[in-house]
Protein backbone atom coordinates (compact mmCIF):
# COMPACT_ATOMS: atom_id res chain seq x y z
CA UNK A 1 0.00 0.00 0.00
CA UNK A 2 1.33 3.46 -0.85
CA UNK A 3 2.04 6.01 1.86
CA UNK A 4 -0.91 7.98 3.10
CA UNK A 5 -1.36 11.35 1.44
CA UNK A 6 -0.63 14.47 3.57
CA UNK A 7 -4.34 15.30 3.75
CA UNK A 8 -6.60 15.92 6.72
CA UNK A 9 -10.20 15.10 5.89
CA UNK A 10 -12.53 17.82 7.18
CA UNK A 11 -15.08 15.83 9.17
CA UNK A 12 -17.80 18.47 9.02
CA UNK A 13 -20.79 16.65 10.44
CA UNK A 14 -22.69 16.67 13.73
CA UNK A 15 -23.49 12.97 13.40
CA UNK A 16 -20.96 10.83 15.28
CA UNK A 17 -21.91 7.66 13.41
CA UNK A 18 -21.43 9.40 10.06
CA UNK A 19 -18.09 10.76 11.25
CA UNK A 20 -16.95 7.27 12.21
CA UNK A 21 -18.00 5.93 8.81
CA UNK A 22 -16.04 8.66 7.03
CA UNK A 23 -12.97 7.85 9.10
CA UNK A 24 -13.22 4.11 8.47
CA UNK A 25 -13.73 4.64 4.73
CA UNK A 26 -10.76 6.94 4.23
CA UNK A 27 -8.15 6.20 6.89
CA UNK A 28 -6.10 3.92 4.64
CA UNK A 29 -5.51 6.82 2.26
CA UNK A 30 -5.27 10.00 4.35
CA UNK A 31 -2.89 11.19 7.06
CA UNK A 32 -5.57 12.32 9.46
CA UNK A 33 -8.88 13.91 10.31
CA UNK A 34 -9.86 17.49 11.09
CA UNK A 35 -12.59 17.67 13.71
CA UNK A 36 -14.08 21.15 13.59
CA UNK A 37 -16.65 23.22 15.38
CA UNK A 38 -19.70 21.48 13.94
CA UNK A 39 -18.46 18.08 15.11
CA UNK A 40 -17.10 19.37 18.42
CA UNK A 41 -20.26 21.31 19.29
CA UNK A 42 -22.36 18.18 18.82
CA UNK A 43 -20.02 15.44 20.04
CA UNK A 44 -17.58 17.13 22.40
CA UNK A 45 -14.41 15.63 23.80
CA UNK A 46 -16.10 12.25 24.09
CA UNK A 47 -16.64 12.31 20.35
CA UNK A 48 -12.97 13.09 19.80
CA UNK A 49 -12.08 10.16 22.05
CA UNK A 50 -14.35 7.81 20.10
CA UNK A 51 -12.78 8.85 16.80
CA UNK A 52 -9.31 8.25 18.23
CA UNK A 53 -10.38 4.77 19.33
CA UNK A 54 -11.10 3.66 15.76
CA UNK A 55 -8.04 5.09 14.00
CA UNK A 56 -4.33 5.56 14.51
CA UNK A 57 -4.34 8.53 12.13
CA UNK A 58 -3.56 12.02 13.39
CA UNK A 59 -6.33 14.18 14.80
CA UNK A 60 -6.46 17.89 14.03
CA UNK A 61 -8.85 19.51 16.50
CA UNK A 62 -9.94 22.72 14.81
CA UNK A 63 -11.86 24.73 17.39
CA UNK A 64 -10.00 28.02 16.80
CA UNK A 65 -9.72 29.17 20.40
CA UNK A 66 -9.84 32.96 20.72
CA UNK A 67 -10.24 34.66 24.09
CA UNK A 68 -8.17 36.23 26.84
CA UNK A 69 -4.99 34.23 27.62
CA UNK A 70 -6.27 32.83 30.91
CA UNK A 71 -9.47 31.52 29.31
CA UNK A 72 -7.60 29.99 26.37
CA UNK A 73 -5.18 28.34 28.80
CA UNK A 74 -8.10 26.83 30.69
CA UNK A 75 -9.80 25.59 27.55
CA UNK A 76 -6.55 24.10 26.28
CA UNK A 77 -6.07 22.34 29.61
CA UNK A 78 -9.45 20.64 29.21
CA UNK A 79 -8.54 19.47 25.70
CA UNK A 80 -5.14 17.96 26.51
CA UNK A 81 -6.60 14.65 27.71
CA UNK A 82 -8.03 13.99 24.23
CA UNK A 83 -4.48 14.19 22.82
CA UNK A 84 -5.03 15.58 19.33
CA UNK A 85 -1.87 16.12 17.34
CA UNK A 86 -2.90 19.68 16.38
CA UNK A 87 -5.11 22.22 18.17
CA UNK A 88 -6.03 25.53 16.55
CA UNK A 89 -6.07 28.99 18.07
CA UNK A 90 -6.57 32.32 16.30
CA UNK A 91 -3.23 34.11 15.84
CA UNK A 92 -5.16 37.39 15.98
CA UNK A 93 -5.73 36.71 19.68
CA UNK A 94 -2.19 37.97 20.23
CA UNK A 95 1.17 36.65 21.31
CA UNK A 96 0.25 36.14 24.97
CA UNK A 97 -2.86 34.17 24.04
CA UNK A 98 -0.99 31.86 21.66
CA UNK A 99 1.75 31.36 24.25
CA UNK A 100 -0.87 30.48 26.89
CA UNK A 101 -2.10 27.60 24.73
CA UNK A 102 1.45 26.48 23.96
CA UNK A 103 2.41 26.44 27.63
CA UNK A 104 -0.65 24.41 28.63
CA UNK A 105 -0.14 21.74 25.96
CA UNK A 106 3.54 20.95 25.41
CA UNK A 107 2.65 17.60 23.81
CA UNK A 108 0.15 19.11 21.36
CA UNK A 109 1.19 21.11 18.31
CA UNK A 110 -0.58 24.45 18.60
CA UNK A 111 -1.64 25.56 15.12
CA UNK A 112 -2.26 29.28 14.71
CA UNK A 113 -4.92 30.34 12.22
CA UNK A 114 -3.95 33.47 10.28
CA UNK A 115 -6.71 34.64 7.88
CA UNK A 116 -9.78 32.50 7.20
CA UNK A 117 -9.95 31.29 3.62
CA UNK A 118 -13.50 32.63 3.35
CA UNK A 119 -12.22 36.22 3.72
CA UNK A 120 -11.05 38.41 0.87
CA UNK A 121 -9.44 41.86 0.88
CA UNK A 122 -12.78 43.67 1.14
CA UNK A 123 -13.79 41.52 4.09
CA UNK A 124 -10.58 42.34 5.94
CA UNK A 125 -11.08 46.05 5.34
CA UNK A 126 -14.61 45.83 6.72
CA UNK A 127 -13.30 44.09 9.83
CA UNK A 128 -10.64 46.77 10.30
CA UNK A 129 -7.42 45.22 9.02
CA UNK A 130 -5.33 47.68 7.03
CA UNK A 131 -3.23 45.09 5.18
CA UNK A 132 -4.32 42.70 2.45
CA UNK A 133 -4.70 38.96 3.19
CA UNK A 134 -1.09 38.17 2.23
CA UNK A 135 0.55 40.76 4.45
CA UNK A 136 -1.87 40.07 7.29
CA UNK A 137 -1.23 36.32 7.15
CA UNK A 138 2.55 36.80 7.17
CA UNK A 139 2.44 39.17 10.14
CA UNK A 140 0.18 36.84 12.12
CA UNK A 141 2.29 33.80 11.24
CA UNK A 142 5.45 35.49 12.48
CA UNK A 143 3.71 36.57 15.68
CA UNK A 144 2.40 33.06 16.35
CA UNK A 145 5.73 31.42 15.61
CA UNK A 146 7.45 33.78 18.06
CA UNK A 147 4.91 32.67 20.69
CA UNK A 148 5.79 29.01 20.21
CA UNK A 149 3.18 27.83 17.72
CA UNK A 150 4.38 24.72 15.92
CA UNK A 151 2.03 25.02 12.96
CA UNK A 152 0.47 27.80 10.93
CA UNK A 153 -2.87 27.63 9.12
CA UNK A 154 -3.09 29.83 6.05
CA UNK A 155 -4.69 29.84 2.62
CA UNK A 156 -2.80 28.35 -0.34
CA UNK A 157 -2.12 31.81 -1.75
CA UNK A 158 -0.07 32.76 1.32
CA UNK A 159 1.97 29.55 1.65
CA UNK A 160 5.17 30.71 -0.05
CA UNK A 161 5.35 34.02 1.79
CA UNK A 162 4.54 32.41 5.13
CA UNK A 163 7.12 29.68 4.57
CA UNK A 164 9.76 32.31 3.81
CA UNK A 165 8.80 34.16 7.00
CA UNK A 166 8.73 31.23 9.45
CA UNK A 167 11.37 28.89 8.05
CA UNK A 168 11.32 25.16 7.35
CA UNK A 169 10.66 23.70 10.80
CA UNK A 170 7.08 24.85 11.43
CA UNK A 171 4.26 22.98 9.73
CA UNK A 172 1.94 24.80 7.35
CA UNK A 173 -1.61 23.43 7.19
CA UNK A 174 -3.62 24.61 4.24
CA UNK A 175 -7.41 24.61 3.82
CA UNK A 176 -8.98 26.02 0.67
CA UNK A 177 -7.59 23.19 -1.45
CA UNK A 178 -9.60 22.00 -4.44
CA UNK A 179 -8.66 19.13 -6.79
CA UNK A 180 -8.38 20.11 -10.44
CA UNK A 181 -11.60 18.20 -11.20
CA UNK A 182 -13.50 20.13 -8.52
CA UNK A 183 -15.30 23.18 -9.89
CA UNK A 184 -17.28 24.18 -6.81
CA UNK A 185 -15.49 26.65 -4.55
CA UNK A 186 -18.17 26.60 -1.82
CA UNK A 187 -17.44 29.42 0.68
CA UNK A 188 -13.69 29.40 0.05
CA UNK A 189 -12.32 32.43 -1.80
CA UNK A 190 -8.56 31.81 -1.88
CA UNK A 191 -8.02 28.31 -3.27
CA UNK A 192 -5.42 26.17 -5.09
CA UNK A 193 -5.10 22.60 -6.33
CA UNK A 194 -3.42 20.07 -3.98
CA UNK A 195 -0.20 19.47 -5.89
CA UNK A 196 0.45 23.18 -6.33
CA UNK A 197 -0.16 23.79 -2.61
CA UNK A 198 2.41 21.17 -1.62
CA UNK A 199 4.93 22.50 -4.11
CA UNK A 200 4.44 25.98 -2.66
CA UNK A 201 5.53 24.70 0.77
CA UNK A 202 2.48 23.30 2.56
CA UNK A 203 3.05 20.40 4.95
CA UNK A 204 -0.56 19.22 5.14
CA UNK A 205 -3.71 19.95 3.17
CA UNK A 206 -7.28 20.09 4.47
CA UNK A 207 -9.89 18.75 2.07
CA UNK A 208 -13.53 18.23 2.96
CA UNK A 209 -16.46 18.44 0.60
CA UNK A 210 -14.58 17.38 -2.56
CA UNK A 211 -14.21 14.02 -0.78
CA UNK A 212 -17.20 13.81 1.56
CA UNK A 213 -19.75 14.59 -1.18
CA UNK A 214 -19.14 11.02 -2.33
CA UNK A 215 -20.78 9.77 0.89
CA UNK A 216 -24.19 10.21 -0.73
CA UNK A 217 -23.29 7.22 -2.89
CA UNK A 218 -22.05 5.05 -0.03
CA UNK A 219 -18.99 3.78 1.82
CA UNK A 220 -17.14 2.45 -1.24
CA UNK A 221 -17.64 5.65 -3.22
CA UNK A 222 -16.22 7.71 -0.37
CA UNK A 223 -13.23 5.39 -0.03
CA UNK A 224 -12.62 5.46 -3.76
CA UNK A 225 -12.84 9.25 -3.89
CA UNK A 226 -10.28 9.58 -1.09
CA UNK A 227 -8.02 7.08 -2.81
CA UNK A 228 -8.25 8.94 -6.12
CA UNK A 229 -7.30 12.30 -4.62
CA UNK A 230 -4.54 10.71 -2.52
CA UNK A 231 -3.12 8.97 -5.59
CA UNK A 232 -2.62 12.34 -7.27
CA UNK A 233 -0.13 13.27 -4.51
CA UNK A 234 1.77 9.97 -4.09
Amino acid sequence: MSAKAPIFLAVDTADLDVAKSWVMATQDHLAGFKLGLEFFSACGLDGVKQIKEITDADIFLDVKLHDIPNTVAGATRQITASKPRFLTVHASGGKAMVAAAVNEAPDIEIAAVTVLTSLGSNDLQEIGFESDPLDTAVKLAKLAASAGARAIVCSPLEITAVRDAIGPDISIITPGVRPLTEIVADDQQRTMDPRAALEAGATYLVIGRPITRAWSEGFDSLSNRAALIASQLN
